[in-house]
């Protein structure tokens, strides 16, 4: 039945959020309807709305499975943006996954079945 989900987190400041998420995350600008956004990286979607309280965003986050998880993270580590107390290892609950908080607070968990 279930198909997919599509996350939607807080953004605070929209040129910023289009700069982190093309710049940093390599994911695409879809569509912006007066800063909501739609953004995309392979066959995930991000939808972002506009959000004046920060305490929002720091609350907030999402879970991204992956399937080359080593890759990525060589990917997204260099460019400083790995949460620092949640860098790639394995979990207990049989995943291997980093974390990056976004430039507004949210907190996107990739992960990969071990």
């Amino acid at each position: 039945m279930l198909q997919t989900a599509i996350p939607i987190l807080a953004s605070l400041n929209e040129a910023e959020s289009i700069t982190f998420y093309t710049e940093k995350l390599k994911f695409t600008l879809q569509a912006n309807w007066t800063g909501y956004l739609i953004l995309s990286r392979d066959d995930i979607y991000l939808h972002l709305w506009p959000c004046n309280d920060v305490y929002i965003a720091q609350s907030t986050g999402c879970y991204i499975n992956v399937n080359d998880i080593e890759n990525l993270y060589a990917e997204y580590e260099p460019l400083g943006i790995v949460h620092p107390n949640a860098k790639l290892e394995d979990k207990p609950w049989g995943r291997r996954q980093f974390s990056v908080l976004d430039n507004n607070g949210n907190i996107i968990h990739f992960g990969q079945a071990l």
